[in-house]
């Protein structure tokens, strides 16, 4: 469906305009195709985000700056979505030996098992979603980098 009928906004200040909330409306409707899964298991899409970080690191501990560098959306609080995952049991922190001023986190046996379980179902949810080819997907890869640089 086009953002037209979606939004029901015939006109629009300008292609690029169409375009920016284009972008914006599509990136929420597919935050809300894994939203489910997400509340299913209790954690935020941000959240995930973070094990997903630490699990790449693993079984290395990550500085909390790392995690926040590599957050898909840096206007979270990172401090505060590990404290969460904490009380979970998907992650520790421990003060880093070398620097005091430092906390380490590293990702749990329960919040790697935690993964291992929602990371197939998030794969499932986005891909249903996908009405692209392989080569649109790259293309548009391509123009949302272009856009970026």
């Amino acid at each position: 469906m086009q953002i037209e009928q979606e939004i029901k906004q015939t006109r629009f200040k300008d292609p690029f305009h169409k375009a920016v909330l284009n972008i914006k409306f599509t990136a929420n409707w597919l935050t809300a195709a894994s939203l489910p899964i997400f509340k299913k298991y209790g954690i935020s899409e941000e959240q995930f985000n973070v094990l997903r970080i630490l699990k790449g690191q693993y079984p290395k501990p990550s500085p909390l700056q790392l995690i926040t560098e590599r957050m898909l959306n840096r206007m979270s609080n990172a401090t505060r979505l590990v404290e969460k995952l904490r009380l979970n049991g998907y992650v520790t922190r421990e003060i880093c030996p070398e620097n005091r001023r430092r906390v380490n986190i590293l990702i749990t046996k329960e919040g790697l098992e935690l993964l291992e379980i929602v990371s197939p179902q998030i794969d499932q949810a986005l891909n249903s979603q996908n009405q692209l080819t392989d080569c649109e997907v790259e293309q548009l890869n391509e123009l949302l980098d272009k856009l970026r640089s």
